[in-house]
């Protein structure tokens, strides 16, 4: 029995679900018997290139299109396995011989982004003056990859993916034809899943499908598919908005106990915040991506825990130098996560830059105030800043002592390019009011792993120690 996705195939271009904008200019021009040399679709995988290129190349030669049907004068081609220019040398001998029982010769070649610089060049070739009878329908997912040259001497038609809404609509269709027993909640879950693609989302159905002689329901999905639960992606969120690490470290344990994957949670989360972004979980698009193998767990841990540790604080220090008077003061921005300003004093182990600090009024005595201070966000502000700046700032070790930053070149060179003023003033930029950075020689450099924060809190999670025994980090 032929799986959903194939039996669904559309069959004519009035069957394609939700690609007008293919379609009906499409319709339009066979009608007007307009017919281009070249066409190129584009879009993402599942939207119906593939048989919109078939039904396409039938229509030209007034064929009528079965699933498995096979012409001679239609010649398919897959782009990623005949890629090379000798492929494309052989369709251009062949392309001059005309067509046996169609008015055209088609050559579909998909993926046709995965073919060489040479085999575009040749192709080109025949693109600038094809024969009469050959017509070139080509399909590609990276339409970046492929040539302007070939670009511009053909059609583009361009596929987008449905929406939740209107794949639920699709596949409660599909459902009533099939008999298919499956509440609606059940069919949006997914839709979801499908991310928006047919052959993606019929896949799905035709697999749910069997997991009940009764009603299938959400719940039977969720589990079926090994997803979290909505309820606890929405307590780990709020745990990771309240910068509470016990609620996401039990949350987390939890999930994963239940047999979720780290990669699954991760893309659950990501969907959830694309769909309804929310300013404090925004910071997590940028983390949750890495959560892949190997060590995609620890990876997990990391990008909830590093952003969700304390936001910087500090209690109106100020600071002025006497050799290297950095930015004005700013104050520090509300809920910035990587404690982002501005106003520090620099120095190291060779040249000591003083500050004179400025004690609040309600405090007769200067007394030395608590900092906090996350150097995950320091070295995030750094590589924003300065591509090359953090590559070097990412060799040093560190440590966090009353309101100085302490690095530990591992390298001479390094601590010579990170003591230069420019780049000084990229770490003056990066770190937070209030604190000085210290810059070390190679020396002075403390045992590796000492102040291992992110180790630190794998250990915590995992409720062991942290040992040093020489090794690797594996991130």
């Amino acid at each position: 029995m032929k799986s959903l996705y194939r039996r669904y195939r559309p069959l004519t271009l009035d069957e394609v679900a939700l690609q007008e904008q293919v379609t009906k200019p499409l319709k339009a021009a066979l009608k007007a018997g307009k017919i281009s040399h070249a066409y190129l679709l584009i879009g993402p995988r599942g939207c119906g290139k593939t048989s919109v290129a078939r039904i396409l190349a039938h229509e030209v030669n007034g064929f009528k299109y079965e699933i498995e049907d096979s012409y001679v004068d239609i010649i398919e081609i897959d782009g990623a396995s005949n890629r090379g220019i000798d492929n494309i040398r052989e369709l251009r001998e062949k392309v001059a011989i005309a067509p046996t029982s169609g008015k055209y010769k088609v050559y579909i070649i998909d993926e046709v982004h995965m073919l060489t610089k040479e085999a575009f060049n040749a192709l080109l070739k025949t693109l600038e003056e094809p024969p009469a009878h050959a017509i070139f329908i080509m399909a590609t997912t990276d339409a970046y990859k492929v040539p302007v040259t070939i670009t511009s001497r053909a059609q583009t038609y361009t596929f987008n993916l449905a929406t939740a809404d209107e794949m639920k609509k699709y596949l409660q269709t599909i459902r009533d034809k099939e008999k298919i027993e499956i509440t609606d909640d059940a069919l949006m879950l997914i839709a979801k899943k499908g991310g928006g693609s047919f052959r993606d989302s019929l896949s799905l159905l035709d697999q749910i499908s069997t997991l009940s002689d009764k009603e299938i329901t959400k719940d039977m999905v969720i589990k079926a598919l090994g997803l979290p639960e909505d309820e606890k992606i929405s307590a780990l969120l709020s745990a990771y908005q309240s910068s509470d690490i016990n609620a996401i470290t039990t949350t987390l344990k939890e999930l994963l106990s239940a047999g979720i994957k780290p990669e699954t949670l991760a893309e659950e989360i990501i969907s959830i915040i694309i769909d309804k972004p929310e300013p404090s979980l925004l910071p997590l698009l940028k983390t949750l991506p890495e959560v892949k193998a190997p060590y995609a767990e620890a990876k997990m841990i990391v990008a909830l825990a590093k952003v969700a540790e304390p936001i910087f604080s500090s209690v109106g220090l100020e600071f002025s130098s006497t050799s290297y008077a950095g930015p004005p003061a700013e104050p520090p921005l509300r809920g910035d996560p990587v404690g982002a300003v501005r106003n520090i004093g620099v120095e190291n182990s060779n040249h000591s830059i003083h500050s004179k600090r400025q004690v609040s009024a309600t405090n007769d005595s200067p007394q030395a105030s608590p900092v906090e201070f996350a150097w995950e966000g320091f070295v995030q502000k750094v590589e924003e800043l300065s591509d090359a700046v953090h590559s070097q700032l990412i060799k040093c070790g560190h440590e966090f002592t009353g309101d100085t930053l302490h690095l530990y070149p591992k390298r001479r060179i390094v601590k010579t390019i990170l003591s230069r003023d420019n780049n000084k003033k990229i770490l003056f930029d990066a770190v937070m009011q209030g604190v000085k950075i210290t810059i070390h020689d190679i020396d002075d450099n403390p045992d590796e792993g000492k102040n291992d924060g992110t180790l630190s809190q794998i250990s915590a999670i995992m409720g062991g120690e942290v040992i040093n025994d020489g090794g690797s980090s594996p991130f």
